[in-house]
């Protein structure tokens, strides 16, 4: 037997088989709480209370980042508690059963397609440029060191830190593609790859990133379930948070003005969660400053490495937000896959510079959220296939210019201010 709560449920096991107790959508959704949480995949019941707590999603987002479902069963075994009674549906009632079934058939037909099979040669190129890229700006200084022979165009003035404001943000793209299991065949290589890149490139943790991130893709745009929109020490975002946060007289800053300090903020990722990454991340200081001191002094180092967090941290903040900030914020709605991810992202146009600017970023709407383990050479031919999926379901599709798409992220911040200030004063 299995305790649930205050509950026992027994499950009788037959020969090779499970004959669990059945369970209506009305039982399951009693078990909806912090400390109480049951999951349905696939018609099964799962008591995930204590997996949830480090291991974040549903069922959609299950089958979206687990391509390979019979090596997760040996972890989803112990957790059996049961299963959907026969007149039950599939999908609980706020969900188009419509859409889930065609989004499914979608899935199939891709991965019979070989959309979800990387191409070496991609990111062996992607790779390259990381290391021409950290590679150029060191050689420049060494060719005609520190003072530069074309002031004001000197290396150490224009080229050092572009070269090494891009090596970060095209390591922040590959990184992802690590994180998302899109590269490698194995999800150990993929993870290895990534922890080597995050630490020593970037400096930072890897685990961190991937713990917030999935959490943001299981749920994107989802008050206390995307962990990317909990900002409420510096901003208030959507239509909904700011008046929530207006009525209480929550005001950490002055928030109608957050769309003008947006432009000073710095993205931090820093956190470490174990001394693996740790040790990675020290690493990474150590070759810094053993690089760069002998040319620069230490002070000089500091400021070199300070000035290309704040443009780095910028780039990436402007497109990873520019596909989120302007779409609906709000709470829990327990939509379909789809039609969730549709609601919380849109698109940028696609270019040869758009997607090399955003890491194909700009298909956060058509792939990236939707088949999060996609590698990324393939979006463009997926992307005409979500779309007239959108179409046949009514399901709006948005996609912008990249000028749009920056400029809506601002306009967006100021609406977000602007209703806080009017319900912190009015309400």
């Amino acid at each position: 037997s299995v305790l649930i709560g205050q509950k026992t449920r027994t499950i009788e096991m037959g020969k090779g088989a499970e004959q669990a107790h059945v369970y209506t959508w009305e039982e399951v959704q009693e078990h909806s709480h912090k400390n109480d949480q049951w999951l349905v995949i696939d018609r099964k019941v799962y008591d995930v209370t204590n997996w949830a707590k480090r291991h974040p999603g549903g069922s959609e987002p299950f089958i979206a980042f687990h391509p390979d479902q019979t090596f997760v069963q040996k972890f989803l075994k112990p957790l059996l508690v049961g299963e959907l009674a026969t007149h039950e549906p599939s999908q609980d009632s706020n969900k188009n059963t419509a859409v889930v079934a065609d989004l499914r058939e979608l899935v199939t037909h891709l991965r019979n397609k070989g959309m979800f099979v990387a191409r070496p040669w991609f990111f062996g190129l992607h790779m390259a440029q990381i290391l021409l890229l950290e590679g150029g700006a060191w050689l420049l200084l060494w060719l005609w060191g520190t003072a530069g022979v074309w002031s004001p165009l000197s290396s150490d003035v224009w080229s050092v830190p572009f070269n090494a404001m891009s090596l970060q943000v095209q390591v922040s793209w590959l990184q992802h593609d690590l994180g998302h299991s899109s590269v490698f065949k194995t999800t150990s290589w993929n993870h290895i790859a990534q922890r080597v890149l995050m630490g020593h490139i970037k400096g930072v943790s890897a685990q961190w990133w991937n713990h917030r991130h999935f959490q943001h893709h299981a749920k994107p745009n989802v008050f206390s379930k995307d962990p990317d929109i909990k900002m409420v020490k510096l901003l208030v975002v959507g239509n909904v948070q700011p008046v929530e946060y207006g009525i209480k007289k929550i005001k950490f800053l002055p928030y109608h003005y957050q769309h003008k300090y947006f432009f000073l903020s710095m993205h931090a990722s820093i956190a470490q969660r174990n001394w693996e990454d740790l040790a990675w991340a020290l690493s990474f200081y150590l070759r810094y400053f053993m690089c760069y001191v002998p040319l620069y002094g230490v002070l000089g180092t500091m400021a070199l490495l300070i000035s290309v967090r704040f443009l780095e941290s910028h780039w990436f903040v402007w497109v990873s937000q520019m596909s989120h900030l302007p779409m609906n914020i709000d709470h829990e709605k327990h939509k379909d896959w789809l039609s969730m991810q549709l609601s919380a992202t849109c698109n940028v146009e696609q270019s040869a510079f758009n997607d090399w600017f955003t890491g194909h970023l700009n298909f956060r709407l058509n792939i990236s959220n939707l088949f999060p383990t996609m590698p990324r050479h393939n979006y463009h031919q997926v992307a005409p296939l979500v779309k007239a999926l959108c179409e046949k379901h009514g399901i709006l599709y948005q996609e912008k210019s990249m000028g749009t798409a920056m400029a809506d992220v601002y306009r967006s911040l100021k609406n977000s201010g602007e209703l806080w200030l009017d319900a912190y004063l009015h309400k």
